[in-house]
């Protein structure tokens, strides 16, 4: 892109930034950033396994793609967190989205010649999910730095909304229209999402890497301070233990799906209507994300943790149960808007309770439980699938998620606002952070 889509790009922010209100040009920037970026996904994630299946019908090697870009997030996951606390949180985040467009700007290629195999998509996946461990984690340990903290589940709430409604509900459905026309072309144009994002973050101001006092300590001290902190923290060492069993459960799911709904699996879907079935989950979750205060009030932080695991059992159970395409995306559907209200509400809690200096650690660590959960579910939903069927990976996922309930009885509105009050004591007798400079 030259000067004049460069200049472009800022007057959208700046547009932005005036209609932003509260939350200031600057987070504007971020959404904008994430609108395109979350595109890209959208497109990628469905392209990549119609590519896998394209090159292999075995449901363990299949389910081996979404184990490669998962697997990152069990071993790079905490130098990740460590490294948002070090470095400058916006570069690291273009610079990563750069490293997205020459990675899949090359796999486009070597589809468009012919000589894509099921091996280098495990190579590009993993190296995705490298990036993706970098890009994440000082995503969301960027924000606080943005926006006033009162002002984080408004901001979680707007950023979540456009995330899925972008990754989930027209990304899908687009990245599948044009793997219809060439899985190349989808390659192709999530490249492009990605170069988009990158130059929408580099218009933000500031600088984003945090103060260090105190003698110079070695990374692996500073991991081992995040871990700690996060296994002495009751509450979020609960959220984040239970949060790793459920992905253990969604993985295994995820993994194998496409296998059940696309031609010539049970519910016999094309390429298309698997994008569309992704994106009646879409729905639900924006509406979710959007809705998330009005449903905290009614059901209270615990209850609404409760609720989003009895509407993912229910999901699971009716893909194990039904073929109907829709009596599935009703479910999938209402399973989406209380697992995206969750989101916004559990990540604004996070990011009030923990420190600014080491969010970044923190959010790597729960992450490294959570989404590194995700390819060891891939990899048992694989095996379980290849020699019981696809239906016993739904019906096995729904029973471990129904099992996890009884950890509401450790989530209760209590310990979190004990949490919360402790927080905000530490912060009212600890040295003030330094304020990013304001921009118009």
């Amino acid at each position: 892109m030259g000067r004049n889509a460069t200049v472009a790009v800022g007057q959208a922010s700046g547009l932005l930034g005036r209609i932003g209100g509260s939350l200031g040009s600057r987070f504007w920037r971020l959404w904008s950033a994430s609108v395109v970026s979350n595109l890209a996904d959208g497109m990628f994630w469905v392209a990549l396994p119609l590519l896998a299946v394209t090159l292999t019908a075995s449901p363990a090697l299949v389910a081996g793609v979404v184990v490669a870009s998962r697997l990152p997030w069990l071993l790079f996951a905490l130098v990740a967190g460590a490294l948002a606390d070090r470095l400058d949180r916006r570069r690291t985040m273009v610079l990563v989205d750069l490293g997205r467009v020459v990675i899949l700007g090359g796999l486009a290629l070597t589809v468009a010649a012919g000589v894509a195999t099921i091996w280098l998509l495990y190579v590009v996946a993993f190296l995705l999910g490298v990036l993706e461990t970098l890009f994440d984690t000082a995503a969301q340990a960027i924000l606080p730095n943005i926006v006033p903290r009162e002002r984080l589940t408004a901001a979680n709430s707007r950023l979540l909304a456009a995330e899925f409604t972008m990754n989930q509900f027209i990304g899908p459905p687009l990245g599948g229209f044009l793997a219809a026309i060439g899985i190349a072309v989808a390659f192709g144009t999530t490249a492009a999402g990605y170069l988009a994002a990158a130059l929408f973050l580099a218009g933000i101001a500031g600088t984003f890497r945090q103060e260090r006092t105190g003698p110079p300590t070695h990374i692996v001290e500073e991991i081992a301070e995040g871990i700690g902190y996060l296994a002495r923290h009751s509450l979020l060492r609960t959220m984040a233990v239970t949060i790793a069993l459920l992905n253990l459960a969604q993985g295994a799911v995820w993994a194998v799906l496409v296998l059940y709904v696309v031609e010539p699996g049970p519910m016999g879907l094309d390429e298309v209507g698997f994008g569309l079935l992704l994106a009646t989950m879409a729905a639900g979750t924006i509406l979710g994300t959007v809705g998330a205060g009005v449903i905290e009030r009614r059901l209270g932080k615990p209850n609404l943790f409760a609720v989003s695991m009895v509407t993912l059992a229910a999901g699971n159970i009716a893909l194990a149960s039904s073929t109907d395409a829709l009596v599935v995306g009703a479910i999938l559907a209402l399973n989406g808007g209380f697992v995206g209200a969750f989101n916004v509400v559990y990540q604004s809690l996070r990011q009030r309770i923990v420190p600014d200096r080491i969010l970044g650690r923190l959010v790597a660590t729960f992450r490294m439980l959570g989404w590194g959960a995700l390819p060891v579910g891939a990899f048992l939903g694989g095996l379980v699938g290849e020699a019981f069927g696809l239906r016993a990976v739904f019906w096995a996922a729904a029973v471990l998620t129904l099992a996890l309930l009884p950890a509401r009885l450790l989530i209760t509105d209590r310990r979190i606002a004990d949490a919360e009050a402790e927080a905000l004591a530490q912060r009212a007798t600890s040295p003030p952070e330094p304020a990013p400079p304001t921009s118009t």
